[in-house]
């Protein structure tokens, strides 16, 4: 494009020049105008949205699996368990009829279940019981000498061989809150002597 004073000629070639440049672009106008936009990441390679909406979805999916999860271990599984087996029992219950006679099943073993005063078999009964238990699979417990008193009164695991290797702050302990108690009823005592 020439600036200033301008021949027509000149300014007609330059028209025909811009009309043969549009019409040559006329083909890419129309196909941009129909075409996808294509994004790119920060190193200029094609994204692919569909796909990292899919990849985005699993992995919502296994995250909200695993909190579901998490919220239920979080509730205690044995809670639950209980909950579930109370729910059973009361369905089972309302599925009965109301009166309930001798051939009932449940209620003939709840009644052979209770411990009744004077019951000359409820010892052979209890040992049994006893038996069974004993059968099956107990931790081991600590079998030996009475070990030092603590705090929280827990019992020293099987393998303790009774040696106490404590630093003595138990014993120092319950050495304070004896004498604590002691000097208290003895000021106790000298508090109502006269009277």
């Amino acid at each position: 494009v020439q600036a200033g004073l301008v021949s027509a000629d000149v300014l007609r070639r330059e028209q025909q020049e811009l009309r043969r440049q549009e019409r040559s672009n006329k083909h890419l106008e129309e196909e941009s105008r129909h075409s996808q936009t294509v994004f790119r990441d920060k190193s200029g390679r094609r994204r692919d949205l569909a796909q990292e909406q899919l990849e985005q979805r699993q992995k919502a999916a296994v995250e909200a699996e695993r909190d579901a999860l998490y919220a239920k271990w979080g509730k205690g599984l044995a809670q639950d368990r209980q909950q579930q087996q109370n729910v059973e029992d009361a369905i089972k219950e309302m599925q009965k009829p109301l009166a309930r006679y001798i051939d009932d099943q449940d209620l003939d073993q709840m009644l052979r279940e209770q411990e009744r005063e004077g019951d000359p078999m409820a010892d052979f009964i209890k040992k049994r019981k006893a038996k069974e238990n004993k059968e099956k699979k107990e931790k081991p417990r600590y079998k030996g000498p009475a070990p030092p008193l603590n705090r929280f009164n827990i019992w020293p695991g099987h393998r303790w061989d009774g040696v106490d290797r404590s630093n003595g702050f138990e014993q120092q302990r319950f050495a304070r809150m004896a004498n604590r108690k002691a000097v208290q009823e003895l000021a106790y005592k000298w508090s109502v002597e006269d009277m």
